[in-house]
């Protein structure tokens, strides 16, 4: 299998800037060797174009930078869909998450998609929801078919991209009121810190696997690194306390691997001005060989 890296050096969903040099930081961090150490044929496609800040106006604002976002979106779409037209992997690299609109729009053009969302928030705000008007918490409501057309529908394609009903956020611990009201009426599974803490990590990423893969023919991964207690991933653009471990970071994505159903990944909110020693990228590029096959040990643990 040949994967195609797709940057994506965005940081106009969110309020705090440095996200956009993350792709850099993660390619810096030994990406492609470590791939290609795996076995993989890997192709860097570069950088999709995005607007920076400057160049861009905030005409809308509960929909800060929109006019940018979608330009940026539809580059984004069509780079993925053509890496999976082509029977490729695409891994895209962030960047804020407000990319994912884009990304899992490009990879559901010819596969009906469960999407794993891995994120301490859910990102299912919409305009009259969000509190801050930062599209970066709006991605996965768009997925879902809610929010401003210009953000569910791209091109003519059907709304919703996804199913949300095949669609799983796993470390939710920041959520807004409006959105959690979204996300109980969309039906979308949301395994919470505190589900985690309950039951544990294996059964909650097997739920999630079960619920998405109905009816699926592939599973997108879409792994904000704000998922980690900021202790592990200091280098993030939202940081929330009490998140989840690198060890069950790295559960989720061997997990998914072993259903051999992966199609596509996001790597996202990697910001190296916040970082130290570049080790959120690094802990990004380790979970990235985990999702494509990456164990310490393949026996069976006898």
């Amino acid at each position: 299998m040949q994967i195609d890296i797709i940057g994506v050096p965005v940081d106009l969903g969110a309020d705090r800037r440095g996200v956009d040099m993350g792709p850099s930081a993660i390619r810096y961090a030994h990406l492609q060797p470590r791939l290609e150490a795996l076995g993989y044929t890997v192709e860097d496609k570069g950088n999709v174009e995005v607007a920076i800040a400057e160049m861009c106006s905030i005409s809308e604002p509960k929909l800060k930078y929109i006019d940018c976002i979608v330009p940026m979106g539809r580059r984004v779409a069509g780079a993925v869909a053509t890496s999976a037209q082509a029977g490729h992997f695409p891994l895209v690299l962030g960047g804020d998450h407000s990319l994912a609109f884009a990304s899992i729009r490009g990879a559901a053009k010819f596969k009906r998609l469960g999407v794993i969302w891995v994120d301490a928030h859910a990102d299912f705000n919409t305009a009259e929801t969000t509190p801050s008007g930062n599209i970066h918490g709006m991605p996965l409501a768009a997925i879902a078919g809610l929010g401003d057309r210009r953000l569910t529908q791209l091109w003519d394609e059907a709304v919703p991209v996804v199913d949300p009903r095949r669609i799983a956020v796993i470390g939710a611990r920041d959520l807004d009121p409006g959105e959690k009201a979204n996300l109980r009426e969309a039906g979308v599974m949301v395994q919470s810190m505190e589900q985690i803490d309950r039951i544990g990590m294996y059964q909650v990423v097997m739920k999630a696997i079960e619920r998405v893969s109905r009816d699926a023919d592939g599973i997108y991964l879409s792994f904000d690194m704000d998922a980690l207690d900021p202790r592990h991933a200091p280098g993030v653009g939202t940081p929330v306390p009490a998140g989840l471990t690198q060890r069950e970071g790295h559960l989720v994505c061997e997990l998914v691997a072993e259903t051999g159903k992966l199609v596509g990944m996001d790597l996202v909110e990697v910001n190296p001005i916040l970082d130290v020693q570049n080790q959120t990228a690094i802990l990004a590029v380790d979970f990235a060989l985990s999702a494509l096959g990456r164990r310490v040990w393949n026996g069976d643990g006898a």
